[in-house]
């Protein structure tokens, strides 16, 4: 990766947080959109470029890897309670706890998938392809961050601080992708396409999460179907 997308993973989160500073709010609805959005994306990506990617490798196991991502997603919506996927959980400032629990589940989130960027695929468009999803999906989470930091009654101050911490998760997850792949800790081919596949799990279960989730009425919103056949029209199409 270059010193500009490194930069571009980081102030897209920047601006699309503050963009609330400006426009006060984002409605549920859009926020819902856009995660639509998002999610088809991931979800195509996921289907159509990297599950191909990683059992071209040949590794037996890699099912496996896929599974612990799954599961591993489940465990961290524990301490962030599905943010990733829209639910904004508004808490009393006096619970010490928040926003901390949910902060490092958010930011384990982030970092796990910042770190298939270390490497090259076999198709470069697919790299591309996948740095286009993280910041795709990035961009309705720092909206629902923030709405949830502010309207807790944090300082814009500490929420942007917070904000930043969540930023800078995918570029620090890319950077130590690089790093451990370099160390030698397994074959470096084999790091990454286990390390790949582990998102591949995140992404299914946070994709599947936000694309069959209903309205109050168990509706499937006609303009949401539009939403998510774009998102995943453009991700086979990358």
């Amino acid at each position: 990766m270059t010193t500009f997308e490194y930069a571009l993973l980081f102030f897209t989160v920047i601006l699309s947080g503050i963009s609330l500073f400006i426009f006060k709010k984002v409605t549920s609805a859009t926020l819902k959109l856009l995660l639509s959005f998002s999610g088809a994306y991931l979800f195509a990506l996921a289907v159509h470029h990297l599950i191909p990617e990683i059992y071209g490798s040949g590794d037996k196991t890699i099912g496996i890897f896929v599974f612990i991502g799954f599961f591993l997603q489940i465990i961290i919506e524990f301490f962030s309670e599905g943010i990733e996927h829209g639910h904004i959980h508004i808490h009393s400032t006096q619970n010490a706890a928040f926003p901390y629990g949910i902060m490092a589940g958010l930011c384990l989130h982030s970092f796990l998938e910042g770190m298939p960027l270390m490497k090259n695929f076999s198709e470069p468009s697919v790299q591309q392809t996948l740095f286009i999803g993280i910041i795709l999906h990035n961009i309705p989470i720092a909206l629902a961050l923030m709405t949830m930091l502010l309207n807790s009654g944090l300082s814009k101050r500490t929420a942007f601080i917070n904000l930043s911490l969540f930023a800078a998760m995918a570029p620090l997850g890319a950077l130590s992708g690089n790093y451990l792949g370099a160390l030698g800790i397994d074959e470096p081919t084999v790091f990454f396409h286990r390390i790949m596949a582990v998102v591949i799990g995140i992404f299914l279960h946070i994709s599947t999460t936000i694309l069959f989730e209903s309205n109050k009425e168990h509706r499937f919103n006609f303009i949401k179907l539009i939403i998510i056949l774009a998102g995943a029209g453009i991700a086979i199409a990358l």
